[in-house]
């Protein structure tokens, strides 16, 4: 199976695709981290600002700063937080803009995956967080085939067709993840997997939401001819159980937390 670069580009597209997935795995993650109050807080690779927002909400930071390589992904996010507590800014996971030490807590939600060098953004983490702190995030389980894309992966092996391996899929797994953290030098790693369902108000609704036009799956679905087109949406459908309500269903994140 090949694997495919995905490039976030469409801010918009990536807010109804991944939102309410995202906010749903954020508060679970956040309830478990457990981090105090006031504290300064680096959200690598933040995108639409969806996490940025959570900590915000929930953990009553004295500061956030939230990077990301993708500038509509940060003009997005600056727009939608605006906490005088937050601060956006372009930035690579691999090369973090920051001194050493700079931060209690790096949070890294729903990205290390997708980062090339994933040992390297582990370890610049690692770096910019203050020896007493914590370098924490998630990812989907994607080599358990349990992201959110999971009932179109399956749809689409079930009409004769492999869906594009999502970067960094082997990383995915706790055991994976557990190894890249070790690598980059954290201690008293902790992990856990989080499951969390989410909803749409019918087929049509999760269909536009999980087919955005950016998306390597969206790409491979627009190329089938009509008539396996029509077969895939007929065979997703039914996997869902989608009559003309909601349709329902859950998604797997593995979750980490370590000292540096």
């Amino acid at each position: 199976m090949v694997e495919v670069r995905q490039v976030f580009d469409d801010s918009a597209g990536y807010e109804r695709f991944m939102g309410r997935w995202s906010r749903a795995v954020g508060e679970i993650f956040l309830d478990w981290i457990g981090a105090a109050p006031q504290l300064e807080w680096l959200d690598v690779g933040c995108g639409t600002g969806i996490f940025t927002e959570l900590v915000v909400n929930r953990c009553q930071p004295s500061r956030v700063t939230g990077v990301d390589p993708a500038q509509a992904q940060i003009d997005l996010a600056a727009s939608k937080v605006l906490d005088p507590r937050v601060e956006f800014r372009t930035g690579d996971a691999q090369a973090l803009p920051f001194a050493d030490a700079s931060f209690d807590v790096v949070s890294s939600a729903l990205v290390v995956n997708f980062v090339p060098d994933r040992i390297k953004a582990l370890s610049e983490m690692r770096r910019v967080v203050r020896p007493s702190g914590l370098v924490a995030g998630y990812v989907w389980d994607f080599a358990a085939n349990a992201s959110p894309s999971r009932p179109l992966r399956d749809g689409l092996r079930r009409v004769g067709t492999e869906a594009p391996e999502v970067p960094g899929t082997q990383d995915s797994t706790e055991a994976r993840l557990r190894s890249l953290l070790a690598q980059a030098g954290s201690r008293d790693i902790a992990m856990r997997a989080i499951t969390v369902t989410s909803s749409y108000s019918d087929f049509e609704d999760f269909w536009q939401a999980q087919t955005p036009g950016y998306n390597p799956i969206s790409k491979v679905i627009a190329a089938l001819n009509p008539a396996t087109r029509d077969r895939l949406r007929q065979v997703v459908r039914a996997e869902l159980g989608a009559g003309e309500g909601p349709v329902e269903y859950s998604a797997r994140a593995n979750a980490f937390m370590a000292r540096p």
